[in-house]
């Protein structure tokens, strides 16, 4: 993919130092972090490396990443190692792709107390696929899924919900057979979305009756207890939306389909059109309207408080596995399911590089790069006051 002509890193640069005398009080320590992560991902001010191709051995030097999680210009190869090491996991069967959302009501508390919610989005979502699935009325199985935390709609909109990639099946109750899911359907969506709401409610009221929550500006009168009562009532007067997405094909397609959830944040460089010095121009799709493609523009002070949004709270894991897909079960359950299912085990992967080490193709054969040395900002400046071809290898 070619390099995108604009960048979220430009917007900082042009309006960062004026959002944050502005706003400075109302950001966290980790939403100034990656301001500057982002500012200084691969530029000569976090040093760099000089690469050789394997084969021709031509050289170049790269800017090192800030490698933040929140960086756009990060995540591609975080996202394909990442994929490398699920290669081990996938089955020989059809997957799925359900979403769970919350009502828009809920998203201010959410914001006031992300989090404790975040973490409840998980576990509720997580809970009524392994308790639906394991109901003998509809599958009767134990599953194994992906679960991946998104915050945003197109428009940077406050908008979280979870998306759970689940094989089509699971492992009976004595751990004796496989149990194959229907062609082309899973589970009921109207019964997951009811026993997602109840799950999710009844979470807010423990957190509420254990003092876990705060209340501040237009959320402050949900801290009576009356109040909070007849709020979480009202939830129960709409359904919840939890989408399955049509079946997609076998392991083949499933690390594809995967790269476009796992790593991703709340815009892509790519979908930047332009730049002013005072507004940001960027592309989204209208999904109430049949995916059309829209554009749309904002100052610069408002792309980066929509963007900021966004930041997860520090430590905090965006991905998450649950069932035999758990760590402690992964083990253990993963090859006995290859085993019911009667199919190989994978091949041994090849010892991965060490981080840095293969990064990008050769331009001149197509050969791997890899690192041969590191160096420092002072070295760097050496480099470039010699004239030598820096690259961006991303």
């Amino acid at each position: 993919m070619n390099r995108p002509p604009w960048e979220v890193a430009d917007v900082i640069r042009r309006a960062g130092t004026r959002f944050l005398e502005r706003d400075r009080g109302s950001l966290t320590g980790a939403q100034c972090k990656v301001l500057r992560a982002i500012t200084l991902c691969r530029t000569a001010a976090l040093g760099g490396h000089r690469d050789q191709c394997v084969r021709c051995g031509y050289q170049a030097i790269s800017y090192n990443s800030c490698r933040n999680r929140h960086c756009p210009k990060c995540q591609t190869n975080a996202r394909e190692k990442w994929l490398r090491r699920r290669q081990q996991e996938l089955l020989p069967v059809g997957y799925y792709h359900l979403v769970f959302s919350v009502p828009h009501a809920l998203v201010p508390l959410i914001w006031q107390n992300k989090k404790r919610l975040f973490k409840l989005l998980f576990e509720a979502s997580a809970a009524t696929l392994l308790e639906v699935a394991a109901d003998p009325k509809h599958l009767g199985a134990e599953v194994g899924f992906l679960s991946v935390l998104h915050t945003w709609g197109q428009t940077l909109q406050r908008h979280p919900h979870v998306h759970c990639v689940v094989p089509g099946g699971g492992l009976s109750r004595d751990h004796q057979r496989w149990i194959q899911s229907p062609s082309r359907f899973f589970l009921p969506v109207k019964v997951l979305s009811r026993v997602f709401r109840g799950k999710f409610v009844a979470g807010l009221r423990r957190a509420f009756r254990h003092k876990k929550l705060a209340f501040y500006g237009s959320c402050l009168p949900l801290s009576n207890q009356k109040t909070f009562d007849a709020f979480l009532r009202t939830l129960f007067r709409e359904e919840w939306v939890v989408y399955a997405k049509p079946p997609f094909g076998g392991p083949e397609h499933v690390l594809h389909y995967l790269a476009r959830y796992t790593h991703r944040v709340a815009i892509s460089n790519h979908r930047i059109l332009d730049i002013t010095d005072t507004h940001v121009t960027f592309r989204w799709k209208d999904y109430a309207h049949h995916n059309q493609p829209r554009t749309m523009t904002l100052r610069h002070e408002e792309f980066l408080r929509r963007f900021l949004e966004h930041i997860l709270p520090k430590g905090f894991p965006r991905l998450r596995y649950f069932g035999f897909l758990t760590n402690r079960r992964r083990g253990q359950l993963l090859p006995l399911c290859r085993t019911l299912l009667s199919a190989p085990s994978p091949p041994a992967r090849e010892g991965e590089p060490n981080a840095g080490t293969e990064l990008w193709q050769c331009p001149c054969c197509q050969g791997p790069m890899r690192v041969i040395e590191f160096l420092t900002v002072d070295q760097i400046a050496q480099e470039e006051s010699r004239k030598v071809v820096i690259i961006d290898s991303s």
